[in-house]
């Protein structure tokens, strides 16, 4: 590659037109404190050392690569998946939420607050906080604490506050505004622990930086291994996964596939606009007014996508293509009854691109590495119930 991406954004936070800060004055002088933060701590060996200590003692890291040998013959290709569902928690959510307690407690603050939709950032936000004593409190939509009380459950035996919200479509946007009212009212002793690649400078660089140790590790063990994958796939809502893993094969000769949900795909059916402090790519009206996304994936059920993916679909570096909720259901179903594996909802959707699209946009023979970003236990019973509604 002549030019090198996943690069720092600009000054003002920007990956070309998307990014930025968009945020009300309240809140400029915590993200400016923020940035000053994370840029220090970053370029700190000690506090890069600490990072990767915890994640090794704690998070379980490095998580393997397995392939996949039933589903690869299968499909005709070479399938191998980056195990984040072996990570402490369930999922690759610990990385960043390790790195933003460690930043919280270096800026001397007490408390942690975090937006959750399938549960998983918030389950990883209350461990870290319980670990490095932290208040925790968590906003989730109402509609997601239904359908994923056994996370609920979980934050709350952590220590964490659950606070169910109400407004909107209460799901995951609505989680993100009401966490981001409350940061307004308490920065001096609060740090907002956003768990995506999204939202205003710095979140959007500092979550992938965060998160960019399993893209890396990812990298080196196919290197280990031998191959190159042609095809490098993660499921997409605000892409923190998806981000983690580019950030290893960015500049490398993989071609990158995001999965979004058909309901909240940002890339293929949305426009630029300014959605939670980012201008990005989002689904919106004629008049601008953000639209409600849908996905049977809690944790996909966004509206719009980080703006450093909205930079990498204008580059052509990446590809953003849409699964359905039926293709969902069925590559869960695949993976688990080839491979023993059983995603969650959100890894799932990169599985069903990839099953869809072997033999056809992904050549027979190819080689393809899929983030498994969770695993699926959250989303058992939900998957019962759709099934069986399904059936009947």
């Amino acid at each position: 590659m002549s030019q090198p991406f996943m690069g720092p954004p600009d000054k003002f936070g920007r990956f070309g037109e998307f990014g930025g800060r968009f945020v009300p004055e309240a809140l400029m002088p915590a993200c400016l404190e923020l940035e000053a933060a994370f840029d220090d701590a970053w370029a700190d060996e000690l506090f890069r050392n600490e990072f990767h200590h915890v994640l090794k003692e704690f998070g379980g890291r490095p998580t393997p690569i397995t392939y996949c040998e039933r589903a690869s013959d299968a499909l005709g290709i070479s399938l191998y998946l980056k195990r984040e569902d072996l990570a402490h928690t369930g999922s690759h959510k610990i990385n960043n939420v390790v790195g933003q307690a460690l930043l919280t407690r270096r800026m001397g603050k007490r408390r942690m607050i975090a937006e959750t939709g399938a549960g998983q950032h918030g389950v990883a936000s209350a461990t870290a906080a319980a670990k490095f004593g932290l208040e925790c409190t968590v906003f989730m939509g109402e509609v997601d604490t239904k359908r994923q009380e056994l996370n609920v459950f979980r934050m709350e035996l952590l220590g964490a506050r659950v606070v169910p919200v109400t407004s909107g479509s209460k799901t995951l946007k609505d989680a993100v505004s009401e966490a981001m009212r409350e940061w307004v009212t308490c920065v001096m002793d609060t740090h907002y622990c956003l768990g995506s690649v999204m939202g205003p400078h710095p979140f959007p660089y500092m979550v992938r930086e965060f998160q960019s140790i399993l893209g890396k590790e990812a990298a080196s063990q196919c290197l280990e291994r031998g191959f190159q994958p042609d095809f490098v796939v993660a499921c997409i809502g605000g892409g923190s996964n998806a981000a983690g893993l580019f950030a290893g094969f960015a500049n490398s000769s993989s071609q990158l596939v995001g999965v979004e949900a058909s309901g909240g795909a940002a890339i293929s059916g949305g426009s630029p606009g300014v959605l939670h402090g980012m201008r990005s790519m989002i689904i919106q009206g004629d008049s601008g007014q953000v639209e409600e996304a849908h996905s049977i994936s809690a944790g996909l059920d966004y509206p719009g996508i980080g703006p450093e993916h909205s930079h990498l679909a204008a580059q052509g570096r990446a590809r953003y293509v849409m699964a359905t909720d039926h293709e969902t259901l069925e590559a869960l179903q695949f993976l688990s009854s080839h491979e023993g594996i059983i995603p969650a909802l959100e890894s799932a959707h990169a599985v069903a691109w990839v099953m869809r699209e072997s033999g056809r946009e992904i050549p027979t023979g190819s080689t393809v590495l899929i983030n498994l970003s969770g695993r699926g236990d959250k989303d058992v019973a939900q998957v019962r119930q759709e099934l069986r509604a399904r059936r009947d």
